[in-house]
């Protein structure tokens, strides 16, 4: 696939293997599930993102043109895979965690506390589809893989516009389309429940008011490990079923690919 789809270059991180921030594959702490099997494996799957994509979330945290905020928004927290990459990097910054599910917010202050971060992290528990809650002025907000579940994202970025400091800036990461697992898959189709998925957003960013400073693509492409075995067995479980999910993780030419998109964009 070409790199140059977005005009602004892009980039390959091509990591192997490595331990754990910020990804996404397939759903996001919002909720949208029934049932607590499907809450576990959406919990594993934000973990799992979490170790899996860290060094690209630390690369792409590293690239956005902000110096040191002092208070940033996690929209659309999940368990907390930005939180903690983002309080990694800033230091003296504290983070307001935004998700609809309590559970993912549970298990984000677990983490702080045994981390030592909980001073730094206040949660909020929101559907920001029906209410939108106090959130301050922070300098920074991250929308990591959030955005595209809103029923109507041109008033959510109209409202972050609203939220943030003068001259703060809006960091949106998406996927691509749903991760690849094996040479020959083809690229996923349409998934009419999230048809934000995919979208480019800078067109939306500059209508709700943004300038638009820097947009990046990633390429991931990471070889099989443990941790991709079972995010693999998760994703594709849900989408065929165990058996089929059995295997196709024997296979030996599993590995997780997929293309993350970061928009910077200025207050």
């Amino acid at each position: 696939m070409s790199d140059e789809r977005h005009g602004h270059g892009a980039d390959h991180g091509h990591e192997h293997g490595h331990g754990h921030g910020h990804g996404h594959g397939h759903g996001h702490g919002h909720g949208h599930g029934a049932g607590h099997g499907h809450d576990d494996d959406q919990a594993e799957i934000l973990d799992l993102d979490a170790e899996l994509l860290a060094t690209h979330t630390a690369d792409i945290i590293d690239w956005l043109p902000t110096s040191n905020p002092r208070h940033i928004v996690d929209l659309g927290s999940g368990t907390g895979a930005g939180t903690f990459a983002l309080l990694a990097r800033y230091p003296e910054a504290h983070i307001t965690a935004v998700d609809s599910s309590l559970d993912h917010l549970r298990r984000l202050r677990e983490k702080a506390g045994e981390r030592g971060l909980a001073d730094r992290v206040h949660t909020v528990l929101a559907d920001l589809d029906s209410d939108w809650p106090d959130l301050g002025t922070p300098d920074l907000i991250w929308a990591s893989a959030s955005l595209h579940h809103m029923a109507d994202p041109g008033h959510t970025l109209g409202q972050l516009h609203k939220t943030l400091a003068p001259a703060g800036l809006l960091a949106v990461v998406e996927l691509a389309g749903m991760p690849q697992f094996f040479p020959e898959q083809a690229p996923d189709a349409h998934d009419e429940r999230l048809p934000h998925r995919g979208a480019d957003w800078g067109p939306k960013l500059t209508e709700a008011g943004f300038t638009v400073e820097g947009e990046r693509t990633i390429t991931v492409h990471i070889e099989r490990s443990e941790a991709v075995e079972r995010y693999a067995h998760i994703v594709l479980r849900r989408q065929f079923g165990p058996a089929a999910a059995d295997e196709a993780v024997r296979r030996d030419d599993l590995s997780l690919r997929t293309e993350r998109t970061v928009w910077a964009a200025r207050k």
